[in-house]
């Protein structure tokens, strides 16, 4: 089984930055395809970013350029650096993990999520 727990958030003004950890437990960090979403009351939970087994990455458009997703596979842990953080920001960041090899409707592992909020 694979565990996720998330770190990192808190409260910072706007044009700040952050960086969230995720911590990965169990077999197989480095071929899981790894990705940070969030999710705001009421909305639904966007995908941030992400990163697979190669090192390839993606990002939402809101989020490009400001953004960086990174992995330290000695560590089992898959980073989110926030730069230039906006009020928009503010959510609940979760990171997740999925298995590329296991079936379309498997949603893969959840953390239990981290706060960030941007506010002067």
């Amino acid at each position: 089984q694979v565990q996720l727990v998330e770190s990192g958030g808190g409260l910072v003004q706007p044009g700040g930055s952050l960086r969230l950890s995720c911590a990965f437990s169990g077999i197989g960090f480095s071929i899981h395809i790894m990705a940070w979403y969030r999710q705001t009351p009421g909305l639904q939970r966007e995908l941030v970013a992400l990163i697979n087994a190669g090192g390839g990455t993606n990002y939402a458009d809101s989020v490009r350029g400001r953004f960086t997703i990174s992995r330290d596979i000695a560590k089992n842990t898959v980073y989110l650096q926030m730069n230039s953080l906006k009020p928009e920001d503010t959510a609940v960041y979760l990171c997740n993990a999925r298995n590329p090899r296991a079936s379309r409707d498997d949603n893969g592992f959840w953390g239990q999520g981290t706060q960030v909020t941007v506010s002067s």
